[in-house]
């Protein structure tokens, strides 16, 4: 078993750990496109549109530790924030995205800690996606050291009215009034219906073209 990477606080330290969420997200993010481009190869179809990632600001660590009720250390960082390191899968299809969770969770060289469907149980904003954290192994010169990356993958629909919902409630500060509120919920529910008449209509595409090609 891996030793436990010790923190000690300081200016080095945290160089030290951002130095292996930064690894660890590239390692992931290469892991995710060389998964895609197989699957371009063999089945001529690619399930990822595109990739986001990103490394959470130092200001956003300390926002969610202190909201957390988490006294402000490195130790508790790598403790209790576990979407430091994030990538962000965005798909055509729901069925891609439980695809490719199926195809992550298959992969030997990371370990999934945890999953968080809000496609099956959307938040009570309407939030839809699928969160998986994950942990990989950045090998040092001296030391393996376990590091989380959070995995989030969205239809480009849930994408479009997760990055508007942001925008608006960052305008009011996370308190926007209850009307808007309201309307977001409904454009979450016309987001779902159109993933489900998306999927719907691709898969009568790809039945009407079998039948096609056997006949």
């Amino acid at each position: 078993m891996d030793q436990p990477f010790l923190y000690d606080e300081g200016v080095d330290s945290w160089q030290t750990v951002m130095f292996l969420y930064n690894s660890a997200l590239k390692q992931v993010e290469t892991k995710l496109e060389i998964l895609n481009d197989e699957f371009q190869h063999v089945h001529q179809y690619n399930p990822i549109e595109y990739i986001k990632s990103r490394i959470k600001s130092p200001e956003s660590i300390v926002k969610k530790l202190k909201r957390n009720g988490y006294e402000v250390t490195i130790d508790n960082m790598v403790e209790h924030v576990k979407d430091i390191a994030g990538i962000r899968l965005v798909c055509s299809f729901t069925s891609d995205i439980y695809r490719l969770a199926e195809m992550i969770g298959r992969q030997n060289d990371l370990t999934v800690v945890s999953v968080k469907d809000y496609i099956k149980n959307p938040k009570e904003s309407g939030y839809r996606s699928y969160h998986m954290i994950v942990s990989v192994p950045i090998f040092l010169t001296d030391r393996v050291v376990d590091t989380t990356v959070e995995i989030q993958i969205r239809t480009i629909a849930m994408d479009f009215w997760a990055s508007l919902e942001h925008k608006i409630y960052y305008k009011f500060e996370g308190h926007a009034p209850a009307y808007i509120s309201h309307d977001l919920q409904e454009c979450a529910e016309i987001v779902g219906m159109l993933d489900a008449k998306m999927l719907s209509l691709n898969e009568a595409i790809l039945e009407a073209k079998a039948t096609q090609e056997d006949s």
